[in-house]
């Protein structure tokens, strides 16, 4: 790729239109995750996750934004649950528990900043 320094960490064509939702599909039975961005800074990830899959309660050493791109998902911040739908935004902050668990199928965008 032309420039290709330019665009080190970066994982899908730059100046370049897609449709975020497309960019990763859905398993049976698993969570399927894309990294389009892996810098110093952050990273930017998409995930698909099937009916009844989740991630168990973790922490991250930075915030989170998750951005649900379709379905319904439950996002559990500090013992407190959270349903977010299609379009809805939430920040995970940094080092507070978290899960996620999908109560349909659904896919977000996971922008972790680490600065």
């Amino acid at each position: 790729m032309e420039g290709q320094q330019k665009y080190e960490g970066i994982n899908i064509a730059p100046a370049a239109v897609f449709n975020l939702a497309g960019l990763v599909d859905y398993q049976e039975g698993a969570v399927v995750s894309r990294t389009l961005v892996s810098k110093k800074a952050g990273t930017v990830t998409l995930f698909a996750f099937d009916r009844g899959q989740g991630l168990s309660e973790h922490t991250a050493p930075y915030d989170a934004l998750v951005h649900v791109l379709e379905g319904e998902a439950e996002v559990t911040i500090a013992g407190s649950p959270l349903v977010l739908k299609e379009g809805d935004v939430v920040v995970m902050p940094a080092n507070r528990p978290h899960a996620l668990a999908a109560r349909q199928r659904f896919k977000m965008l996971l922008v972790m900043i680490r600065s």
